[in-house]
């Protein structure tokens, strides 16, 4: 990796000098460098496929004519283009591709960072059997830890014989052969019923929470603002549980979805257009870096959950930047309401970006909380 040099740093739109944090995660990791050791310099007749390629130390590394950057994430995409320009390179030697759109046809090559979420894996390695022959090279990377046998179990079901390497630096190499053995149908997108409303939610793969309401929204929904008018925004909105809502309680409002994730975005389009069709013309969804463009003091209110980790490093980095978002892009007496744990210091963030924050609703895990930006 010595040949590059990498940034991990997110693009940071609207922040604050005097809250200015350096991240501690670094932009490639021992399976990148595994992977890359272990293609050396063999030459390629083919398209490329990377998936899940984090701040774009891969596509950095093998950038070049037919290579293809495969991810869920708008950041990782940013990162990317962020990486090539620091290393001097083309930016049109990676063609990025978001994680719903099709796949170039005959690979050459296959290269699959292993993601957390198994259901995701499973989505690429479906998608993989409609473009791989028995001659792609299929090569998947990740800690050893995270390798599982049912991550080996996966790839054997939808791919065909797969081995492994031995260890090294704590990472783990998989090596897949196309073999289009026998597969069931599987539907890609889980659905479930949202209690108390005749409201059926759809969650594409690689969406937070994807077999039911997570306990932090339940209690959110209990708590959301009413009779609003003007534009809310569901920030990080995920499958869209709580904007869907706000724009049965809010029969007025504009709602804007907003999150990094293309699945979220579509999972959350997709649950207006099924419940709610009628309010279709009063949502509009958005792939973006948190508000980063947005118009400020405009909204009327910014409804959140905010995170608390990016990929596995626990940090409040991406919380401060919806917080601060949110306090640009409000109106003077807009307000912001978010959902947290109550370990989590939120409090004291808001208190100190708008000068205000009251304790909405709580219960032994949660917290509502509201701040409202003043003139």
């Amino acid at each position: 990796m010595s040949q590059l040099e990498l940034s991990n740093r997110m693009l940071t739109l609207h922040r604050f000098p005097q809250m200015r944090e350096e991240s501690p995660l670094q932009a490639w990791d021992a399976a990148d460098e595994y992977v890359l050791q272990h293609l050396g310099d063999a030459p390629v007749s083919g398209p490329t496929l990377i998936f899940n390629d984090t701040f774009g130390a891969l596509a950095c590394a093998l950038a070049g004519e037919g290579v293809y950057s495969i991810s869920d994430s708008w950041l990782n995409q940013q990162a990317t283009r962020q990486n090539l320009a620091l290393n001097h390179l083309d930016e049109a030697d990676v063609q990025l591709i978001d994680s719903i759109s099709p796949l170039p046809a005959v690979p050459a090559r296959v290269l699959i960072k292993v993601p957390k979420t198994l259901a995701l894996l499973e989505y690429q390695l479906r998608a993989l059997r409609d473009v791989v022959t028995p001659e792609t090279q299929i090569i998947a990377a990740g800690k050893a830890k995270d390798i599982h046998t049912s991550t080996l179990q996966l790839f054997e079901k939808v791919l065909g014989p797969t081995t492994t390497s031995l260890a090294r630096k704590k990472a783990r190499l998989i090596f897949g052969t196309f073999s289009a053995p026998e597969l069931k149908e599987s539907d890609v997108i889980a659905s479930w019923p949202l209690d108390g409303t005749p409201y059926e939610i759809h969650n594409h793969a690689n969406v937070f929470s994807r077999g039911g309401l997570d306990v932090g929204a339940r209690f959110f929904l209990q708590h959301l603002p009413s009779d609003l008018e003007g534009e809310i925004a569901d920030l990080g909105c995920g499958n869209g549980v709580i904007g869907l809502m706000a724009l049965q309680q809010n029969p007025l409002a504009q709602v804007h979805f907003v999150d990094e994730s293309y699945m979220a975005v579509a999972s959350s389009r997709m649950n207006i257009e099924v419940n709610s069709p009628q309010d279709l013309d009063r949502s509009t969804f958005h792939v973006n870096n948190s508000l980063a463009g947005y118009p400020s003091d405009r909204l009327h209110a910014v409804l959140c959950n905010p995170p608390f980790h990016q990929q596995s490093a626990v940090t409040d980095h991406i919380a401060w930047q919806m917080l601060r978002d949110a306090r640009r892009c409000l109106q003077d007496g807009g307000e912001l309401r978010i959902v947290g744990n109550r370990h989590l210091d939120n409090y004291h963030k808001m208190k100190k970006l708008f000068g205000n924050c009251t304790t909405v609703a709580s219960n032994q895990k949660f917290v509502v909380l509201r701040s409202v930006k003043m003139p």
